[in-house]
């Protein structure tokens, strides 16, 4: 069972960044590959990137590529996503989640993972 908690959501204007935390419970970190999503009202969740649980294989959406990057501190049991040059339409719910992953894979998929933070909210005025 993993616990994960999300911060660091916030107001910034366009062209801003921010950086999101997600501090995860348990002994096994380092055994998940993580992922973060966002979701708006108007959209289904959508991934924006995702980590293996090495930290050496990443994935970002095309949306955010080049402007997002994500790592993990698996001796701190958290994943970060750092947001630059941030846009309106980046305006959303923020998630992270987890997945047991024992061949070193990352994944992609909302479905594919077992483990749901409560989400932060990331607002980008323009």
């Amino acid at each position: 069972q993993v616990q994960l908690v999300e911060s660091g959501g916030g107001l910034v204007q366009a062209g801003g960044s921010l950086r999101l935390s997600c501090a995860a419970s348990g002994r096994t970190f380092s055994s998940y590959a993580m992922g973060w999503f966002r979701q708006t009202p108007e959209k289904e969740r959508e991934s924006v990137a995702a980590i293996n649980w090495s930290g050496g294989i990443t994935y970002y959406a095309d949306s955010v590529k080049g402007r997002f990057t994500i790592s993990r501190d698996n001796a701190k049991n958290t994943v970060y996503l750092q947001m630059t040059s941030l846009k309106p339409e980046d305006t959303a719910v923020y998630y992270c989640a987890a997945v047991r992953s024992y061949s070193g894979s990352l994944y992609s998929r909302a479905h594919q993972y077992d483990y749901w933070g409560q989400g932060t909210q990331v607002t980008v005025s323009s």
